[in-house]
């Protein structure tokens, strides 16, 4: 099966969350399945080059239909790390991919439109044919809408599977992008049972009436948007299209994030190895300017963002202090509001704290020997479609202390609490969103590290053991392409 992945990220080169590991992680999977996989991505300037191996351009020339005329766009084509990757540059004044960082601009919903019609536009030029093109959130939510109302029948034969990771962001905005596109008709696509959000129109609503099928990337939260509060006011339309909706829970690349044989830390270990985690807790003290002493360390690694809980990392950070352990915090400052600001200010706070480091501003090298060091990671979120951090932490023998809500209650089961058999329990959760809920899973696992050591190890093994690889998702996304294609 030929399939087009067209996403606004994917990692290494293009980051800043867990979509990216999504797109080059299912991308991979799917390649070991006997298909063959393109990925379509802007050409940032702020990319990672060094990760991209052979950049040549592919396609000179493209002229992109825009407003009333046309933008000239080249495609370049370049490896990222074994993934074919192609990368649209339109040349304009708007300067669309041209800026320090992926997202955050007040013309975002004019640069993604624009590059979700340049890659169609690319798609049919060149001549290609994929038999799925998978898009993914509101960035490229419009492209099932131009496939069908304007690329037909030059791919008449494509199909598009839409994977929402994230409901917070819908890309709702104004009738302009249907003049941009040259889709028009304000009144045809208005209609609440198309693109119509009250007045305005909503780019994620687009994909999931327009697909042939969406996934949201965990069953519970599936369940959640369509029955509860977290689709954002989607769960009509989700409701109205169930037959072509479910949940797939992402996976973590194995290849990537391998304690074994990572050569981002400096000593490798697994589950039947596992001595070799205590030479990385040594290492990240070093880097950290950690003191060196016989405690548990606590982490936090993710965006500094309302979403996850900001007000229960602060807390846990204090009360990680107050109770003998060690706190590291690794965050991506990708938006400068206030809460990079506050946690901005604790870190100048807290600067000469021998138990505590915060690090504001992500790196991949610096993520691996957090997790690799690290003996408990905190995931406090108010919502997580999935929850990548927990897996990777768990692979990495890091216990999680997570909130129960989406896929973090479909990956990680309680110690004390879960129905689960014992060997399958791999963490501590929690359910409130106070302080006192925080205690109460977080006690817990600080008391388990200190009473109970050899305990702690069975659960650390038992996170270690757990199968958090692409090989089920990447098995539930080829039967869907089946299922959409044989329609």
């Amino acid at each position: 099966m030929y399939v087009v992945m067209i996403a606004a990220e994917c990692a290494p080169v293009a980051k800043a969350g867990g979509l990216a590991d999504v797109v080059f992680g299912l991308s991979r999977e799917l390649e070991l399945r006997g298909n063959a996989v393109e990925i379509v991505l802007p050409k940032y300037d702020c990319m990672r080059y060094q990760d991209i191996w052979g950049l040549q351009v592919a396609y000179r020339d493209l002229w992109v239909p825009w407003f009333g005329g046309a933008v000239r766009c080249t495609v370049w084509f370049g490896h990222v790390h074994g993934r074919t990757c192609y990368f649209v540059e339109p040349h304009c004044g708007d300067n669309f991919f041209g800026r320090d960082r992926l997202y955050g601009y007040p013309d975002d919903v004019d640069r993604f439109t624009f590059f979700s019609k340049a890659a169609l536009e690319f798609l049919l030029h060149s001549g290609k044919r994929p038999d799925v093109i998978h898009c993914h959130d509101w960035q490229t939510g419009i492209v099932p809408v131009l496939l069908y109302e304007q690329y037909q029948p030059g791919l008449a034969d494509s199909r598009v599977c839409y994977t929402i990771h994230n409901f917070g962001h819908q890309g709702v905005t104004d009738d302009r992008v249907l003049w941009a596109t040259q889709l028009g008709r304000p009144d045809h696509f208005l209609h609440p049972d198309r693109l119509g959000d009250g007045d305005a129109v909503n780019l994620m609503k687009a994909g999931i009436v327009y697909s042939n099928f969406v996934t949201t990337v965990s069953p519970a939260h599936a369940d959640e948007a369509r029955y509860g509060d977290q689709g954002r006011g989607l769960g009509h339309t989700l409701h109205a299209h169930r037959v072509k909706f479910g949940g797939v829970l992402n996976g973590i690349d194995y290849h990537m994030w391998n304690p074994e044989v990572d050569p981002l830390i400096p000593a490798g270990f697994s589950a039947d190895r596992p001595e070799g985690k205590y030479a990385n807790k040594r290492a990240l003290r070093e880097r950290f300017w950690l003191r060196d002493r016989y405690c548990p360390i606590v982490a936090y690694i993710g965006r500094l963002d309302q979403q996850k809980g900001m007000h229960l990392v602060h807390h846990a950070l204090f009360y990680a202090l107050a109770n003998g352990a060690q706190f590291v915090l690794l965050g991506d400052a990708f938006h400068h509001n206030g809460i990079s600001g506050h946690f901005r200010h604790l870190k100048r706070y807290l600067n000469d704290n021998p138990d505590c480091h915060l690090q504001i501003g992500y790196t991949e090298e610096l993520a691996h020997l957090v997790y690799a060091g690290a003996d408990i990671v905190v995931v406090p979120s108010m919502f997580e479609p999935c929850g990548l951090v927990p897996m990777v932490a768990m692979r990495y023998g890091t216990v999680p202390v997570v909130r129960s809500t989406g896929g973090l209650s479909d990956t990680v089961f309680d110690r004390d609490y879960s129905f689960r058999p014992p060997h399958e329990r791999n963490g501590y959760v929690f359910h409130e969103t106070d302080n006192a809920a925080l205690e109460s899973a977080l006690g817990r696992a600080l008391g388990l590290w200190n009473l109970f050591p050899t305990e702690f190890r069975h659960l650390m093994l038992n996170g270690m053991r757990a199968e958090h690889s692409w090989a089920g998702p990447g098995q539930h996304y080829q039967n869907i392409y089946d299922h959409i294609r044989h329609k």
